[in-house]
């Protein structure tokens, strides 16, 4: 019987490239390459061939077309001294195919595990330093110790005193902010330093219209929008042909229209807002004045109003001076120019929650009411946030009418001090000691319907105003005399 031919160790290479595909390959360990070396061959052979054989094909199959490349056939032709060289071979023949499978981009653990050559000490250590120079094996990275963040270590700065090259860049590239959007930290901190108020707003917890869950958050938002729709107090020095003077008749002009249609406060203060943000930006020529007037005042009807008059009434209130398709398209323009952004925090709301501390009296809110439409139609009143305007109206109608100091709750409720509203207040005495410039507003307040207020009003302004630090001879001298200095 012809004598079986040895089974031969092939390589563990993968000639279709399919990188999928886990070939067979022979497992050499430290023993088996000691036994080599201490001259057992045949042992080694027989049992490589056995582990081959298992793995790879059934018994009764026959493989006589792999015995050409195999290197225990080479063993055994070179006999036994042929045993050195071998294991090179082997050993050569593995690590060509990792080499391979890196090459293709992909590692499998599998095949690494299971084709462990015989390496000496130099040689691992040559193989780890080839891993970490990009052979595409992953290698388990040691875990670092936990860096300092940058704000650690500002927050380290600032407690040794020292100062960063970053917080000094960002202090000299802060860009100073107009005084219109400035945050009114001093106020609110002098007026949170008030104690001694009393919770008023636990009285109308039964009440869901007064919605006292919210009103203090609601208040919070309608100062934060103060700042964002206060029109330039300058913008005057940037038109061609208006001056304030004429600014002046034609805001005179609309508390008339306004009485005529009979409509809301706080459409009036919301007609005014729109006029001066929208000169704040863009130039108008005198013969369009009036059309920017009557088109703000039918844009805050429809905002305001249940019921807005038709813009046929204000095309007949201006003496048809403009038709209709014209103030609908300057409707348009004057909205394109706002952004549609009619979110106007109004007086009115700053004065009914002041009115609260109050206890809402008639004659009070009624001389209140004329003071703040002061603001209106004197243009130095722009500086001032409609906030500050009410309480400084409230402060002066308490005063007119001897309702007492200016107390806690009012400080609480309005958010000013006594002292931050004696600005406003001596600003509404000199408009109110000069000349009569706005017939409309006058008369409008020197009826009997408004308690004539704008007649006591007046009286009292001329006897009090030395004692509250304003210069009678203002008296004498026109609200528009000077109107280059402002």
């Amino acid at each position: 019987m012809q004598a079986r031919r040895a089974v031969r160790t092939r390589a563990s290479t993968n000639e279709n490239g399919d990188e999928n595909t886990v070939a067979p390959t022979t497992r050499l360990t430290r023993a088996k390459a000691a036994s080599l070396s201490s001259g057992q061959p045949a042992a080694l052979a027989s049992k490589t061939t056995n582990a081959t054989t298992t793995a790879a094909a059934p018994a009764n199959r026959k493989r006589a077309a792999l015995g050409d490349v195999s290197n225990v056939h080479k063993i055994d032709a070179n006999g036994a001294g042929g045993d050195k060289k071998a294991v090179k071979k082997v050993t050569k023949t593995t690590t060509t195919t990792t080499t391979k499978l890196t090459t293709n981009g992909v590692t499998k653990a599998a095949r690494t595990t299971r084709a462990a050559p015989v390496r000496s000490i130099a040689s691992t250590q040559d193989a780890k330093k080839k891993e970490a120079s990009g052979s595409g094996v992953l290698r388990t990275k040691k875990r670092q110790a936990p860096s300092k963040s940058k704000d650690d270590e500002d927050e380290e700065n600032q407690d040794s005193g020292v100062v960063t090259k970053a917080a000094e860049a960002e202090v000299e590239d802060a860009p100073n902010q107009p005084a219109a959007k400035r945050p009114r930290v001093d106020k609110k901190l002098i007026a949170s330093e008030v104690t001694g108020w009393d919770p008023l707003d636990d009285e109308d917890a039964e009440d869901p219209l007064m919605v006292s869950e919210y009103v203090n958050e609601i208040f919070e938002y309608l100062r934060k929008l103060e700042p964002e729709t206060q029109p330039n107090p300058n913008y005057m020095e940037d038109q061609l042909d208006l001056k304030w003077q004429m600014r002046g008749i034609l805001v005179d002009w609309l508390v008339e229209v306004h009485t005529r249609f009979r409509l809301l406060p706080e459409t009036l203060f919301l007609s005014v807002n729109i006029v001066d943000r929208f000169l704040t930006n863009k130039i108008v020529m005198l013969d369009k004045l009036e059309l920017v007037g009557v088109t703000a005042m039918f844009i805050a009807a429809k905002y305001e109003e249940v019921f807005s008059p038709h813009v046929q009434y204000f095309r007949h209130v201006a003496d048809d001076g403009f038709t209709e398709e014209e103030i609908l398209r300057a409707e348009r323009f004057i909205l394109a120019t706002l952004e549609y952004n009619l979110s106007y925090p109004n007086p009115m709301n700053f004065l009914r929650r002041i009115s609260k501390a109050d206890q809402y009296d008639f004659q009070t809110r009624t001389f209140a009411k004329y003071l703040m439409e002061i603001s209106l139609l004197d243009h130095r009143f722009l500086e001032y946030l409609p906030s500050h305007v009410s309480a400084a109206a409230m402060y002066m109608a308490r005063m007119m009418l001897h309702r007492g100091p200016w107390c806690a709750n009012l400080v609480h409720f309005s958010d000013y001090t006594e002292e931050q509203v004696l600005p406003v207040f001596r600003l509404m005495i000199d408009y109110l000691i000069r000349p009569v410039k706005h017939q409309a507003f006058f008369k409008k307040y020197a009826s009997k319907k408004f308690m004539k207020a704008s007649l006591h009003a007046r009286d009292w302004a001329k006897k009090n105003a030395k004692a509250h630090g304003v210069d009678p001879d203002m008296a004498t001298r026109d609200l528009y005399q000077d109107e280059d200095a402002y």
